[in-house]
């Protein structure tokens, strides 16, 4: 069971959290092409073929293990190659990854997510924590927290404990102090748990909790954060 009085400060995850991420990442993509579309006609090609995409992020995975908590450079590079593939200029590659990273923070809110923020930030310390490459600054929720722990910059991912710490450590808190509030089971929930935080999973799909240890709460959306605090 939840603990409310030993919370001191909350850390979020951000995709499929406070946004739903697939729609956004079909958005950016389709930017993108557009884009090569008139600046580098037989790239676009290339990424209208899902297997040949493919072929060319498993390629890029292998051969830059070092990017793999990097999803801006990933991207980028497998754009550069593409091009290269394609006997285009691979220069473009930073102006083409830069207009899909401006349409990928243009995300749209979960409804309950904005009044959640609210409603927190009024009365904990907010870290994000994320594997993803969402900007705060350029999303404009950067005022709500104190401070963003993203695997890109952090060298290591969740459910690795370590990102769940450094987020303790940006609000000079012990991890058992905090609660982690994520969509993901293992990588949010489980991590968090396993880090010494009280984890609250947010399942608004209703899908059933995969593993033995359970996490302190369960919410199928934001709005019931109120209720846990009065």
């Amino acid at each position: 069971m939840l603990d409310a009085g030993k919370i001191s400060a909350v850390s979020i995850d951000l995709d499929d959290t406070l946004w739903p991420i697939w729609p956004t990442i079909e958005r950016a993509e389709k930017a993108l092409h557009d884009w090569l579309t008139v600046h580098a006609p037989m790239t676009a090609a290339l990424f209208s073929s899902p297997p040949a995409l493919r072929e060319i992020r498993e390629e890029m995975g292998r051969s830059r293990p070092d990017l793999k908590h990097d999803m801006s450079a990933l991207r980028r590079e497998s754009i550069r190659l593409a091009l290269f593939r394609a006997g285009e200029d691979p220069l473009l590659a930073d102006a083409a990854f830069e207009v899909f990273f401006a349409e990928r923070q243009r995300v749209i809110l979960f409804d309950d997510a904005l009044p959640a923020l609210q409603f927190l930030a009024a009365r904990y310390p907010l870290v994000a924590v994320t594997n993803g490459n969402a900007d705060l600054q350029r999303i404009g929720l950067a005022p709500f927290f104190r401070a963003c722990i993203c695997a890109r910059e952090f060298g290591v991912g969740k459910p690795d404990p370590r990102i769940f710490h450094a987020a303790a450590g940006a609000v000079d808190l012990w991890p058992e102090r905090l609660l982690h509030i994520g969509d993901d089971a293992t990588l949010d929930a489980l991590g968090a748990i396993n880090a010494g935080m009280q984890a609250a999973w947010l399942n608004r799909g209703d899908a059933p909790w995969p593993h033995e240890q359970e996490p302190h709460v369960t919410l199928a959306h934001l709005s019931e954060l109120q209720e846990l605090f009065v």
